[in-house]
């Protein structure tokens, strides 16, 4: 009996023979996850839109525009983390933390605002570092680290506060969060340029294809010469920066700094990322899912505004569309690719 050459394909890894061009394109988009989220975009939009006349005003879908900054950026900061097989649940707290930071700056200590944004970004990253270095000089889990900052962070907004909001901030904040480039929102091209920012730094340059490596596989990434510890830190920093964003955002479409704004922002963060095609194991997703799961979930909280659904149900489809997120994922591993565990 002779030997089979190492060369050989398995059945399974084989290219189907003779499939006709509609099987095999469904195939394609079944292994991707990012074209069925895509279509999932176009089919929840137009189903809507059908059912409710006002989905598609141009009022609506600028609303939209600043909501899905708000979603977006912390789901793009989320997945990086998530890229690199760790996990941020400090980004709502933080987010609202840095709200009230900003504006504590700028009101009572009266500083010029893009002053207070300065040094709020820079406790954000600050922020980010202990994060970073917690989890790998310590081997602290980062569900326990970002959970201890998200109680923290709650809580010094509250303290800072006395759970008074803080009024009277500088208009620049609401020209950021309120004014139109052309029709689209400014905050909406915030959320674009984050995300073409981390498309570029993930998928064409040599630290990104790193990061995908550390989650793929820590250990062969060490052995491989990868600065593992330096790229998880600098995806906790980037995650906590774009938190500081947000926040800043945020209040000034408020115009005013809200010590309960935040709470269960990081949810919508993790469920953007994992219905975009992020494995909630490490190294596999691309922006491009992310953005669109991030729109996904905007889509489906505002069209469920505009069909007069309770407001009580949101978190309840939220949840749903995580859950079956997940089921998905680990189908689409099972049947497409190598499970991993």
């Amino acid at each position: 009996m002779t030997a089979q050459s190492s060369n050989t394909l398995t059945p399974e890894q084989a290219p189907p023979r003779g499939q006709p061009a509609a099987a095999r394109l469904a195939r394609k988009l079944a292994e991707s996850p990012e074209a069925g989220v895509i279509v999932a975009c176009v089919l929840v939009f137009a189903i809507i839109a059908a059912n409710a006349p006002t989905y598609t005003s141009i009022g609506n879908l600028q609303v939209m525009g600043r909501d899905l900054a708000q979603v977006g950026i912390l789901a793009v900061g989320e997945s990086v983390v998530i890229l690199t097989g760790g996990i941020d649940l400090s980004v709502g707290a933080l987010a609202g933390l840095a709200g009230i930071l900003t504006a504590w700056f700028n009101v009572n200590e009266g500083l010029p605002a893009p002053l207070a944004i300065l040094l709020t970004l820079v406790v954000c990253a600050g922020v980010g570092l202990w994060h970073g270095t917690m989890v790998t000089r310590l081997n602290v889990p980062p569900f326990v680290i970002t959970l201890v900052t998200y109680t923290v962070a709650q809580g010094m907004a509250l303290a800072i506060t006395t759970g008074t909001p803080i009024n009277g901030i500088d208009p620049l904040f609401s020209n950021l969060s309120q004014y139109y480039i052309g029709r689209v929102p400014v905050p909406a091209l915030f959320f674009l340029g984050a995300v073409a920012i981390a498309w570029f730094a993930l998928e064409r340059t040599y630290v990104g294809r790193q990061i995908y490596a550390v989650g793929g596989n820590k250990e062969a990434a060490r052995l491989a010469g990868i600065p593992v510890a330096r790229r998880v830190t600098s995806a906790y920093v980037s995650s906590a920066v774009l938190a500081g964003v947000v926040g800043v955002l945020v209040i000034g479409r408020m115009n005013v700094a809200d010590p309960s704004v935040g709470s269960g922002w990081e949810l919508t963060a993790i469920a953007a990322a994992v219905v975009g095609g992020v494995s909630l194991f490490g190294g596999e997703g691309r922006m491009v899912g992310i953005a669109a799961g991030a729109i996904l979930l905007e889509f489906i909280a505002n069209g469920l505004l505009a069909l007069h659904v309770n407001t009580y149900y949101q978190t309840v489809v939220q949840g749903a569309v995580l859950g079956a997120a997940i089921l998905l994922d680990r189908l689409r591993a099972r049947f497409f690719g190598r499970i991993r565990r």
